[in-house]
C-alpha cells in the first residue's frame, strides 16, 4: 500500500506562509490524495459488509439445493434457488465463465420435478394418515318414540304423551319415520324450538291405532303465473294421484313466501296428506299440504320476447275468448318441425295451459309415446302430421288416459276449437255435428 504521510509531513515543512507557496502545496497534497483512490476508494467496513452480502447470498443458494435434492420439485426451494441465482447473475464483479455457469445452474433447477415414485409415496403415506373422528355428542337425552305429522313430528314417552313437537326444518335431513326411537333433550339455546334431537336409537313398529298413515309426492314442481299456481306431477314426470285419481292441485302461495320461502313457477316441493282424511274425496287441496320448499336458485325469466310471439298474443287478446280455464295442464301440440309453433303456443298459454311441442313427423312410435305419456291433452293439427304418426298418437293418447282432439287445419279458431273439445271432454272431431262453444264472461 502506497504510504503517503510523510511526502505530506514534507509538503508541510516546505511551504511558508506566502500565498502562492500555499496554493502549491495545496495542489502537492491533492495530488498525493489522487494516488491514493485506486487503494482507498471503497472503506474496509464496506468491503467486509459486501463480501458478507455474497456469502449470505451462496449460503441460500447451497441450502435450496440441499432441499431440491431431498426432495426434487419441492416449490419453496426451487423458488429460492431461481432468486439467488438471478441476484449473482446481475452482480458486476461476477466473471463471463461464472456468469456462465449460474446460467447452466438456473435451467438445471427450473427443470427439477417430483419423480412418480414420490408423489405414489406421498399419496400412500396420506392414505395412511389416521383421519380425525367428528367429535362425539356424548350429551344423554331421554329417549322418545316419534309420531310423523304432516309437517314435522311429535315426540312421545312411555305413557304415551306428547312431550315435545319438533318443526320439520329440525327433522327433515334425519329422514325420521313414525316409530324411530330418538334421544333428545330440551332445547336451551333456541327459543323457536321445543327441543334437539341427539340421535336415533331405534325402531318399533307402531299400531295403526297409535298412528295415522301418511302418504307423501316428492319432488312435486309447482307450474303457473303468481296467483295462478298449481302441482300436477312431480320432476320426474309422475302424476299426482290421490286414491287412483288424477289431481290438479291448486298452491296460494301466500302461505309460503317470506324472506327464506318463495313459491314460484318451477319451485320443487314435498306433499303430504293423511289417508284417511275425508276432504281428499271433495276438497283435496285442504287436505294436502306442503311439507317441505327445497331451495332452488329460480331461473330468470327472459325479458326479451320475439315480435312475431308478441303479434300472437296481441291477435290472441282481440279475439272473443271462450269459456275455458286448463288450470296449467300440460298440452301437447302435434305438429311436424315446430311449424307455427308460436301461434299455437299462444293460444294455449291464453287459457292457462302449458304447452308443449309434440314432432309429428316422428314416425317411431315409442318416441311418440315418451311424448304422448306424460301430457294431460294432446291436440293434432293433421294438416302437418304423418298418416302413421296422427295413428300412433291416437293410440297413446287413449292407452294413457290423455285429453285428445283434433284440428284439421293450422288456423286460430280450428286449433283453439280442437282444445277446448278436448278441455270440455267433448268428441275429438268437430264433423258435421253442431258443437256448442261457450263464450267467455267478460
Amino acid at each position: 500500500m502506497f504510504d503517503y504521510r510523510n511526502n505530506i509531513k514534507r509538503i508541510l515543512n516546505q511551504t511558508t506562509g506566502d500565498e502562492q507557496s500555499l496554493r502549491n502545496g495545496l495542489a502537492a497534497i491533492k495530488l498525493i490524495l489522487g494516488m491514493t483512490d485506486g487503494d482507498q476508494a471503497i472503506p474496509k467496513e464496506k468491503k467486509k459488509s459486501s463480501i458478507e452480502l455474497d456469502l449470505n447470498q451462496v449460503n441460500m443458494l447451497l441450502s435450496s439445493l440441499t432441499k431440491l435434492l431431498r426432495a426434487p420439485g419441492d416449490v419453496q426451494a426451487k423458488n429460492t434457488a431461481l432468486s439467488v441465482i438471478q441476484k449473482l447473475t446481475m452482480t458486476p464483479q461476477v466473471d463471463k465463465k461464472f456468469r456462465d455457469n449460474l446460467i447452466d445452474l438456473k435451467k438445471s433447477v427450473n427443470l427439477s420435478k417430483t419423480p412418480n415414485e414420490q408423489v405414489n409415496q406421498k399419496i400412500f403415506e396420506q392414505a395412511l394418515e389416521k383421519k380425525e373422528k367428528p367429535k362425539k355428542d356424548y350429551r344423554k337425552g331421554k329417549r322418545y318414540t316419534v309420531v310423523r305429522l304432516l309437517s314435522g313430528c311429535d315426540l312421545v314417552d312411555d305413557g304415551n304423551r306428547i312431550v315435545y313437537t319438533m318443526k320439520e326444518s329440525q327433522i327433515h335431513s334425519l329422514n325420521l319415520k313414525s316409530g324411530d326411537i330418538v334421544e333428545a333433550l330440551p332445547e336451551e339455546n333456541n327459543p323457536h324450538y321445543e327441543a334437539e334431537i341427539l340421535r336415533v336409537v331405534g325402531f318399533r313398529k307402531l299400531s295403526k291405532m297409535e298412528v295415522d298413515t301418511i302418504s307423501t309426492f316428492k319432488y312435486a314442481v309447482v307450474q303457473g303465473r303468481p296467483g295462478h299456481l298449481s302441482i300436477s306431477r312431480n320432476a320426474q314426470g309422475q302424476k299426482l294421484r290421490i286414491r287412483g285419481k288424477t289431481v290438479l292441485l291448486p298452491i296460494d302461495s301466500s302461505k309460503y313466501w317470506d324472506d327464506n320461502i318463495q313459491l314460484v313457477d318451477g319451485s320443487i316441493v314435498d306433499l303430504a296428506w293423511y289417508d284417511g282424511d275425508v276432504r281428499l274425496k271433495k276438497s283435496p287441496a285442504d287436505a294436502i299440504q306442503i311439507r317441505w320448499v327445497y331451495q332452488l336458485e329460480q331461473p330468470q325469466k327472459a325479458t326479451h320476447v320475439k315480435k312475431k310471439k308478441d303479434k300472437v298474443e296481441t291477435q290472441a287478446t282481440e279475439l272473443p275468448k271462450l269459456a275455458l280455464d286448463l288450470h296449467y295442464q300440460r298440452v301437447g301440440i302435434a305438429v311436424g318441425d315446430n311449424q307455427n309453433e308460436a301461434l299455437l303456443e299462444g293460444i294455449v298459454t291464453r287459457y292457462n295451459g302449458i304447452p308443449i311441442p309434440v314432432d309429428a313427423f316422428q314416425g317411431k312410435k315409442k318416441v311418440i309415446e315418451n311424448q304422448i305419456k306424460d301430457l294431460d291433452i294432446v291436440i293434432l293439427v293433421t294438416a302437418f302430421a304423418a298418416h302413421d304418426s296422427a295413428w300412433n298418437i291416437s293410440e297413446f293418447a287413449s292407452k294413457y288416459n290423455v285429453k285428445f282432439a283434433v284440428s284439421s287445419s293450422k288456423g286460430y279458431q280450428s286449433f283453439e276449437r280442437a282444445l277446448y273439445r278436448a278441455g270440455k271432454g267433448l268428441p275429438a272431431y268437430e264433423g258435421n255435428q253442431t258443437i256448442q262453444y261457450e263464450k267467455a264472461n267478460n
